[in-house]
């Protein structure tokens, strides 16, 4: 039963907050709880999935590569603390691999970008346990169980109708509801989409010899990006970034079959590889998406709702908590005479954070047109420019610092 200080789960005929949150994901729970630590009441519009639990026997196969900025964010909101600290793996060092018989190299470490750490790998399960547990004890916030059906506009407010009838009434709606977000369809922004052709293939291995906290990474030309993330533990998990037809082989062959493929590339690092759980194979598409606009009137966009970029740099979840963290900043920070859901309130937020989206965008989708094409001439090319880059400590220290998160 819920304590009083805990969000409500019930249903209205009609309510109204300060902040409508439509989603049911991590950004979406870390927005409910970054508003109603700012003092705002909140409603968080979702189909309510609580965190599956935990188990020590088997590992989530997906898991978030997770910078400074999450850090500090989770951390302010009493959610990092809540964590199981035994499932989350610092990552202490970054090595990148390119292709061919004269590969190239560059290497990144926390000692030489000054941090304890340069990231953490957390499941999304254990990232979504900790989070509900916060939301367990938020103050002002409502937690509605609905599917909402449109948005209707009024003169000072945006009104989420839901399937049941019932109605959220509130000043700013956020739209933190994923790729194919809802929210962003009823404000008809357009956006550029482009799949990649590929498919994200994730699994979990022990590894033989220790991994020191290293995530390693190789650019394969032709078979796409495979990436090995610490767990603890002797333990990694695979994110390989694969063409279609070779994640349909991927996905079709045993899991002791693909342990044997990425014994080609991390056998001499890592030693052999073991299954987990032999079962669990997955997927996901690959694409971008890139809206036109990160807000509407009385609407704003955070997530994957507001950009999708390749996973290649594992940022994706770290530009949404950016999002999360510049959107409350720029509400609390608004004029007196302005409202939450001010239309130059909001134009800020999108101000603030198109620079940091556009260079992620522009980044990983080159980097996967760059290392996707298996020309020759090209592969000389992008091998030769990490051994340069590898060379230039002042760049490497630049690069690093924004994927801390500009925290330096």
């Amino acid at each position: 039963m819920n304590s009083p200080s805990s969000p409500t789960m019930r249903r209205f005929m009609h309510s109204h907050s300060d902040v409508c949150i439509v989603g049911d994901g991590a950004i979406a729970k870390t927005t409910a709880l970054a508003f109603a630590q700012a003092g705002q009441s909140v409603t968080l519009l979702s189909p309510v999935k609580p965190a599956a639990p935990l188990d020590d026997a088997s590992w989530d196969v997906r898991v978030f590569a997770l910078n400074h900025t999450a850090h500090q964010l989770l951390s302010s909101l009493k959610v990092w603390g809540a964590l199981d600290a035994a499932r989350v793996a610092p990552v202490d060092a970054m090595l990148v691999n390119g292709d061919g018989a004269q590969a190239g190299a560059l290497g990144f470490d926390a000692y030489g970008a000054h941090v304890g750490t340069l990231a953490w790998i957390i499941e999304d399960r254990n990232l979504g346990q900790a989070l509900d547990a916060a939301l367990r004890f938020a103050q002002n916030v409502n937690l509605v169980q609905g599917h909402a059906t449109r948005i209707e506009w009024t003169a000072d407010a945006a009104i989420v109708h839901l399937d049941g009838g019932d109605t959220v009434t509130s000043p700013l709606v956020v739209g933190a509801d994923g790729a194919q977000s809802w929210v962003r369809g009823q404000c008809d922004i357009g956006l550029d989409y482009r799949p990649y052709g590929q498919r994200g293939v994730v699994s979990n291995f022990a590894c033989e010899k220790p991994h020191h906290g290293a995530a390693h990474q190789w650019f394969t030309g032709a078979d796409g990006i495979v990436a090995l993330l610490p767990l603890p533990g002797n333990r990694v998990s695979l994110v390989w970034s694969a063409p279609d037809a070779l994640a349909d082989t991927l996905q079709a062959e045993s899991a002791e079959q693909l342990a044997a493929r990425l014994a080609v590339f991390c056998q001499d690092k890592l030693g052999t590889l073991t299954p987990l759980q032999p079962e669990l194979i997955r997927a996901f598409p690959l694409r971008l998406i890139r809206p036109h606009a990160m807000v509407a009137p009385r609407v704003a966009l955070v997530g994957d709702a507001a950009h999708v970029v390749h996973p290649m740099a594992g940022h994706g979840m770290n530009l949404g908590f950016a999002d999360v963290a510049q959107l409350v900043k720029t509400i609390n920070e608004r004029e007196a005479h302005r409202g939450i859901g001010d239309e130059r309130v909001l134009a800020r937020y999108a101000r603030a954070r198109k620079e940091d989206v556009t260079l992620m965008l522009m980044a990983t989708d080159g980097l996967a047109r760059l290392f996707g094409a298996d020309l020759e001439p090209l592969r000389v090319v992008r091998n030769l420019g990490l051994n340069l880059l590898d060379k230039l400590p002042a760049l490497k220290r630049k690069m690093i610092s924004h994927a801390l998160g500009n925290q330096r």
